[in-house]
């Protein structure tokens, strides 16, 4: 049987700091600060609407959070450069390593999607514009349901959708609150620890695996499945 692998697409596929370079023109030196305020208060903003049951898109979390940010820096950028950022938050560019970790996928079992936060149509800008939407089966977005992970219902959604087991079905992201959320709901998943610095949230919950990076990741789920196979 084909392991499905749910990749989640912001800070794990797509760097969302990548739009740091349009906005050294805008603020500055205060580019890679804002733009960190910027992605915080964007996940902020979806998970208070998924408590609240007060719906909008990612996209909409993505704009009210770039206008908390310009108050928050006392930078008051136009609409139009506002709407700039915007549009390059649908574009932004993939990490370095994620082409060729695809690319290993497609020798093995696997069935392969992008799982994630934003609408179906941004995350298929997305993935056409980085260049690696060929290696995916499909987009499974929460939009589909109205809510955010970590909802259970959200992941509940994702294996219905793609017609799997939570024993054969992983989730790959660098979002603690994720791969949390993914594990509680039945799944593996696999946290990619981009930076040494991150911290994995101490609720004694752990990753199935974790890795510094995407390189060889079809090869590290393949033995962790070969090593606890029954």
């Amino acid at each position: 049987m084909p392991v499905t692998v749910g990749f989640d697409v912001y800070g794990t596929l797509i760097d969302t700091h990548g739009v740091v370079v349009t906005l050294q023109q805008m603020v500055g030196s205060r580019a890679a600060d804002f733009s960190r305020v910027w992605r915080d208060k964007q996940l902020e903003y979806s998970f208070r609407r998924g408590l609240m049951q007060q719906y909008e898109n990612f996209t909409i979390c993505t704009r009210h959070a770039l206008d908390y940010t310009c108050s928050y820096f006392k930078t008051p950028l136009d609409r139009e450069q506002r709407d700039k950022l915007l549009a390059v938050y649908r574009v932004l560019p993939a990490f370095d390593d994620v082409k060729e970790c695809l690319a290993r996928f497609s020798s093995g079992d696997f069935r392969l999607y992008a799982f994630s936060n934003g609408s179906a149509d941004a995350i298929e800008t997305l993935l056409v514009s980085a260049g690696i939407r060929a290696f995916f089966h499909d987009v499974v977005s929460v939009d589909e349901v109205k809510s955010f992970k970590p909802n259970p219902g959200v992941y509940c959604h994702f294996l219905r959708r793609t017609g799997s087991s939570g024993s054969e079905a992983w989730l790959v992201s660098s979002n603690p609150f994720d791969v949390i959320g993914a594990i509680s709901s039945g799944m593996k998943s696999a946290w990619v620890q981009r930076s040494a610095e991150a911290i994995f949230d101490p609720w004694g919950i752990e990753p199935t695996i974790t890795v510094p990076d995407l390189s060889l990741l079809a090869e590290q789920i393949a033995s962790y499945r070969s090593t606890t196979a029954p």
